[in-house]
């Protein structure tokens, strides 16, 4: 009796278009994934890419905002399908994710189309997501026989709860953008993409125009305390830090003067 014949994992599609790129102007920097032709699908490639733009943003500490945005109609598609059993998809998109949330720049999420698979975890591991009625996310985890990483579910009950997370998880719904705004996965739903880039261009002014000492280390704790794991002593530490620091010489003095306060973070 002939040996049974096991079927070849299918290749890795062949990508087109660019990685991601890293933009850093001043305060703000913005990662921009660059695969339009492709919904934006990440390689195992782009995944290490954007490793190491995340870990130059973290490097330089002038950079208060991180925008994550997409090229073309949808904001990412998640993991090149073709390549799960080649790579640990879930493992890499879950590093990348658990990075993305811990940054220490406030992140922010454009989305302009389709939110799919491991994008959908990518967006929630943002700070702020802002979107159009185009947006969309869709998880297939389930249809597709792959079990979500335990970083993703995390994200998915505390940002959006059980239930919510039920609906995509489990029964594999499409929610369209009124949804995402109503559970909570969109903070801001604007018109079109002229209004979002206005929209996301006053929210990089408001957060990079913070005292970076006080900004910056609330949303750690913030995180930290949704997760239960919150450091008192490091919360201590980082509320004298700003307590005794110059930039709050400064913001009171220009609250008292009704004027613009220059933070210089320390």
């Amino acid at each position: 009796m002939p040996p049974a014949l096991t079927a070849p994992a299918p290749a890795p599609s062949l990508p087109t278009g660019q990685p991601p790129r890293l933009d850093i102007h001043g305060a703000v920097a913005r990662i921009t994934l660059r695969r339009p032709q492709q919904a934006n699908r990440l390689s195992a490639d782009d995944l290490e890419h954007l490793h190491a733009h995340l870990a130059a943003v973290q490097a330089d500490l002038a950079v208060r905002v991180l925008v994550l945005q997409g090229e073309g109609r949808y904001f990412c598609s998640g993991f090149d399908l073709g390549s799960l059993g080649v790579v640990d998809a879930g493992a890499r998109f879950g590093e990348l994710a658990d990075a993305l949330e811990a940054a220490r720049p406030i992140t922010v999420a454009r989305l302009h189309g389709g939110v799919y698979g491991g994008a959908a975890d990518l967006a929630l591991a943002c700070d702020f997501r802002l979107g159009v009625p185009a947006v969309q996310m869709f998880v297939p985890a389930a249809r597709i026989g792959l079990h979500f990483y335990a970083g993703g579910l995390r994200r998915l009950v505390s940002r959006l709860g059980l239930a919510t997370a039920k609906q995509v998880m489990l029964a594999g719904r499409t929610l369209e953008a009124p949804a995402l705004q109503a559970c909570g996965f969109l903070d801001e739903l604007l018109a079109d993409e002229v209004q979002l880039d206005l929209a996301i261009q006053q929210l990089t002014d408001t957060l990079s125009g913070m005292a970076p000492l006080a900004l910056l280390p609330m949303k750690q704790h913030l995180n930290a305390l949704a997760a239960g794991q919150l450091d008192a002593a490091r919360l201590a530490d980082d509320i004298r830090r700003a307590r005794d620091s110059a930039d709050l010489v400064e913001g009171q003095a220009a609250w008292a003067q009704k004027r613009t306060a220059h933070f210089k973070g320390c």
